[in-house]
């Protein structure tokens, strides 16, 4: 059974920032990025201004996804909207297009960013970016440099809000200390949760919000992904290691444990996975991403699934006697995250 949203969605305002969001956003990067093939651009239009009817303010895109393309449907599904939204970009990556075998590089030079900052303007049909993230740590630019370059762009007006995703606390400390940093988006879910050791304790301090992407673990938290599960052959969870046959089945166990308490609120495996992460803060604001109106509505409705002390014990209880089996991402890319 999906529990449906009763009323309006509730609200969270990221950290100390006066920047108020839907408790839960939409992730956009799937609609044109990574789990190909992609649908009809006029059927993800229809979806984002969907989820903006169903009281989604949040939305999140990237220069690098596509590349370009997706901040470019962004942008035209949320021209009627914009006075209500608010839209999340990213810079940092020198794209690869379609067709290359490389993944994309790091480049977050001053001039890089100047440069990105002006090509998101104009593909999300904006006068200012609402919150601008470094995609990934570049260890070639000091962060310090990085800060004060958006510093200098939120002076100008081209931005309202500067932040980090996939940044370690050194990191995150020194950026904030020459650019207050609104938000810090890295990967945070039942089966990820590294956050929690050393990022987590210091957001709270530093009065920062923190918006998990894959929150649903790349659809595995969603109870229809299994063992026997087969994707297309260019959708990238081919390449990570979580997702081999063998580790897919040795991860079911975290899935069972969620379904166990879905049933009992009457809800489902993914709204129990999400309701699950906006009990951990106050300040957490998950941004599942989707191309279903069906799915798009069930993950609205798990702002409105309030679990109990005992529910989250009951989860914490059982997850902490299991292991999950498979690396998040191929080497190559893990070693960008974290810095």
């Amino acid at each position: 059974m999906i529990q449906e949203d009763k009323g309006e969605m509730k609200r969270r305002t990221l950290g100390k920032s006066n920047l108020e969001v839907s408790a839960i956003g939409l992730g956009c990067m799937g609609m044109s990025y990574s789990y190909a093939p992609f649908p009809d651009r006029q059927e993800m239009i229809s979806l984002i201004r969907a989820a903006v009817e169903r009281g989604v303010t949040f939305f999140d895109t990237a220069e690098v996804y596509g590349p370009y393309t997706n901040e470019e449907l962004v942008g035209e599904a949320l021209t009627p909207f914009r006075e209500q939204v608010v839209i999340g970009t990213k810079f940092g990556h020198t794209p690869a297009y379609p067709g290359e075998t490389r993944w994309s590089m790091l480049d977050s030079r001053p001039e890089r960013i100047k440069q990105t900052v002006e090509g998101s303007l104009k593909r999300l049909q904006v006068d200012a970016i609402d919150l601008f993230y470094q995609h990934r740590v570049d260890p070639k630019v000091p962060i310090e440099d990085v800060a004060g370059t958006v510093k200098d762009l939120i002076q100008e007006g081209k931005v309202k809000h500067f932040g980090l995703s996939e940044a370690g606390v050194q990191t995150i400390r020194r950026a904030h200390a020459v650019q207050p940093v609104t938000a810090v988006q890295s990967e945070y879910s039942l089966w990820w949760r590294a956050p929690e050791a050393e990022v987590l304790p210091a957001l709270e301090e530093l009065g920062i919000g923190f918006v998990p992407f894959s929150p649903l673990g790349k659809g595995f938290l969603t109870g229809k992904i299994n063992e026997t599960t087969t994707f297309d052959r260019s959708d990238f969870r081919n390449k990570i290691p979580r997702f081999t046959p063998e580790a897919r089945k040795a991860n079911q166990a975290l899935v069972d444990v969620l379904r166990g308490v879905a049933e009992k609120k009457e809800a489902t495996v993914a709204q129990i996975a999400l309701a699950w992460l906006l009990a951990q803060k106050p300040w957490i604001i998950p941004i599942p991403g989707t191309r279903k109106l069906e799915r798009l509505e069930e993950n609205i409705g798990a702002a409105a699934v309030e679990l109990t002390t005992d529910d989250i014990l009951e989860i914490e209880n059982a997850a902490s006697q299991i292991t999950v089996h498979g690396a998040r991402y191929p080497a190559e890319v893990e070693q960008w995250t974290n810095r």
